[in-house]
Formats: C-alpha cells, structure tokens, sequence
C-alpha cells in the first residue's frame, strides 16, 4: 500500500468533515483525561497508603482522674505507677507490637498545641485537662483490632484510639472521586464511540464514489478501509495528546501550587504522570479505529 496515497485521504476526510473531526478530539480528549486522572487518583491514593500507615500508631489512652463517672474502667482515678507498667508490660508482649512509647501529659499538651496553633482553647486548656499515653507502633497498620479487644476496657485504659480510622475516611472520599471520574469517563468513551462511528459514516458516504471505482479496480478490503481508520485513529491520537497535556498540566497545578498548601500529603510526581500518558494513546488509538473497522464492515459495501 503506498503511505502517501493512506495520508492524502486521511487529509481529504478531515477537511470534509472538519466539525465532527473536531467533535471526536475533544469527546476523545475528555474521556481519556478522566480515564488517566482515575488512574492517577489510584496511584495516589496507594501512594498514600504507604506513606501514612507506615507512620500511624494506636494510642492507648490512660485514666485520668476527671474520668472516674464517664469510663468504667476508670473507676479507681487516674492509672497508678502499677496500672501503668503492666499494661506498658502487656503490649510490649503482644508479637503484632513493634514499639511502645510513653507520652505524658505536657508531651501530649505540647503535641495538641502543635496541631492546633490558631485554636483560642490552648490558652484555657492546660496539661491537667489531657490524658497519659502509650503510642504503640504495629508491625501490620491493619492489626489494630489486637490492641483494641486486648486493651479496651482494660483497668486503667481510658480507650484506645486508631489513627489509620481517621486516614480511611480521607481515602474514602478519594476512591469515591475515583469511582465517579470513572463514570463520567465511561460516558465520554460512548460519546466519542458514536462520534467516531458518525463521523466515519459520513466520510464512507461522501467518498462512495471514489470507492467504488478502488472495488472496481480490484482493490482489497483492507486497501478500501485503511484510509477511514487511520483517519479516525489520528483524530484519536490528537484526543490523545491533548489529554495529555490536560494531566500534564494538572501535575504543575498540584506541584506548583496545591502541595504549596496541602503538605501533610505526599502527592505523585511526573514520572507517575509520563506512565499513564502512552497508555491513553495506545487506548485512544485502539478504540477509534476497532470502532471505525466496525462501522466500515456494515456500511462500506458497495
């Protein structure tokens, strides 16, 4: 087949149907930027996920001694010397415990300051008002239910406190955002499977003629269709590259401004961005032209 005749029709078709070629790069372009930023939201999120259960421990919060009418376990005041160190002894037993470390009132009132610098009750709310603790580091984050059934309740223990709990809900509404990129990107695709399905429709129409005389002649089926599914794979593979410039921009957004803002999260960089863009075009370009070799088998008869 000779290459430049497959390029000059390619030409022909997107000069005669300029509007709908257009339709199909932007339609194209949509859905596979919301295809790579689900894929980029998935990677995040895991990202996420090992950098933050690393570092999240269960704290064993002591009885204090205002705690005696709210826990039952809090009966007797505030946790003696000896309350203290069996249980200090009791899960440094545990095999799930890597780390245990003591953190008392002051610490804990330094640490709450820390967190909540602009918040008016650090000038009422003093280290007497916050419990004693054991910040306990686990091999697996995910073993959090071995502290809790073997400690709450527990003389002395005021309750037990799961930091992963707190990240989950953050997860939660970032797979949630996932899930619905995902829907908005599957109804993009079928917008741009019809475009491309119309779009190579009406350029089979238009060239009828010019087909018919290549049948004729004794041209193949294959020699027939080629035009009219690289015409519709490069309308994909301009979608491609302007979705690609859609994420690429969306990673300097977050770099240069929103992790400026955002900090206490680890956001993905462009190696993870660089990734997922030859995907997209490989996708892109698949899909465009397994839709128009279909389209081709039931209207290019002649």
């Amino acid at each position: 087949m000779r290459a430049q005749f497959v390029v000059s029709e390619i030409g022909v078709g997107l000069r005669r149907n300029l509007t709908m070629t257009i339709a199909v790069v932007v339609s194209v372009a949509l859905s596979l930027a919301l295809a790579g930023a689900s894929l980029l939201v998935r990677d995040q999120v895991d990202s996420m996920k090992g950098y933050w259960y690393d570092k999240v421990q269960v704290a064993v919060y002591l009885c204090n001694k205002g705690d005696a009418k709210t826990y039952a376990s809090c009966a007797g005041g505030a946790a003696t010397d000896q309350q203290k160190a069996q249980i200090k002894a009791d899960l440094e037993k545990l095999p799930v415990v890597e780390k245990v470390i003591f953190e008392n009132r002051q610490g804990a009132y330094q640490h709450w300051k820390e967190m909540n610098p602009d918040n008016p009750l650090a000038k009422v709310v003093g280290a007497e008002g916050l419990p004693e603790s054991y910040q306990v580091k686990l091999k697996n984050p995910e073993q959090y239910d071995v502290i809790a059934s073997a400690f709450a309740g527990k003389a002395g223990v005021q309750s037990v406190s799961d930091q992963r709990r707190i990240l989950d809900n953050l997860f939660g509404l970032l797979n949630g955002l996932q899930t619905v990129a995902f829907g908005v990107m599957s109804l993009m695709v079928c917008v741009a499977l019809l475009l491309i399905v119309n779009t190579v429709r009406v350029s089979a129409f238009s060239r009828r003629r010019e087909t018919g005389i290549m049948r004729l002649v004794g041209a193949s089926n294959f020699y027939v269709q080629m035009p009219f599914i690289a015409e519709a794979a490069f309308a994909a593979l301009l979608g491609a590259g302007l979705a690609s410039g859609l994420l690429l921009l969306g990673n300097v957004f977050v770099h240069s401004w929103l992790q400026q803002r955002v900090q206490f999260i680890h956001f993905i960089g462009l190696p993870e961005v660089m990734r997922v863009i030859p995907l997209l075009v490989v996708i892109g370009m698949a899909m465009a032209a397994v839709a128009a070799f279909f389209t081709l088998r039931k209207y290019l008869k002649v």
